[in-house]
Formats: structure tokens, sequence, C-alpha cells
């Protein structure tokens, strides 16, 4: 029997990661599904930004990323302005209460992980990062690149 190659198993294991990220978005609130949750992200770590930009962010069609934005403007966490450029669009921006609920999130998903992690020493924990960003590093942006 022939030796599977190393890339299998990785891209076994890689498949496997959505039991991860369904585990952790259940620990995210009723009231914050996980786009919603991205939206803020995006808007904490990229500043404000038009409906186009947070949907090639997503990598999701408009439809999909309004949606969500509706959900967490109709909550208070994001505000649409009028952009000066082209008043026919708006910009996204995140509101204090958008800062708090995105610190709470923050805070469910590290309880989160410190939960299923807690056997794992520091430095495996250290480990597993710097892979992961190494890993997430060698597919750049993938979501510029549709086809």
């Amino acid at each position: 029997m022939e030796k599977p190659n190393r890339y299998e198993n990785l891209a076994r294991q890689v498949s496997a990661i959505g039991a991860v990220k369904r585990g952790m978005a259940r620990s995210l609130p009723a009231d914050c599904p996980g786009g919603s949750a991205i939206v803020l992200a995006l808007l904490k770590h990229h500043g404000d930004m038009r409906m186009g930009r947070v949907s090639e962010l997503m990598g999701v069609d408009t439809s999909v990323s309004s949606r969500h934005v509706a959900h967490t403007a109709d909550r208070g966490w994001v505000e649409r302005l009028p952009d000066p450029v082209d008043k026919r669009s708006r910009i996204l921006r995140l509101t204090p209460a958008g800062e708090d609920k995105l610190a709470e999130l923050d805070r469910r998903l590290t309880v989160t992980l410190a939960r299923h992690l807690e056997e794992w020493s520091d430095d495996d924990v250290e480990l597993l990062t710097t892979l992961l960003a190494r890993l997430r590093d060698s597919f750049g942006d993938c979501r510029a690149h549709h086809v």
C-alpha cells in the first residue's frame, strides 16, 4: 500500500477545522451570529468602509453582507453614515456599542479556546498559533482573486 503524501493528511485535518469553527460559533451569543461578528471584526481591524469593501473582505455577495450589516446596524453596533465622496453610498462605522459587543465576543471565544485547550502546554498553543498564521500567510489574500 502506498504511503499517503504529506499533503493528503494535512488536507484531511484542514477540512476537519470546520468542527472547530462550529464549536467556536456556538460560543457566540444568540443576538450575534457569525456573519455579524465578522462585520464587527472587519470594521475594528480595517476602520470605516463601504458595503462593497465589507463584501470583498468577507468573500461574499453584497446581498449576504447587507443582511449581516443590517443586523449589526439594527442593534446599534454599526452606524451608516453618508459617504462624503459619493452621497448615494454609505460609510459603515463601528459604534461604541459595537466595540463593547466585539469585546464580549473576544472574551467568549477566548474562554472557549481555553476550555478546549486546557490540557495543552503554553508552548503547544504558541506553536499552533504560529503555524496557523504561517498557513494563512502562505495562502495570501484569497479574497482579492475571485474568478
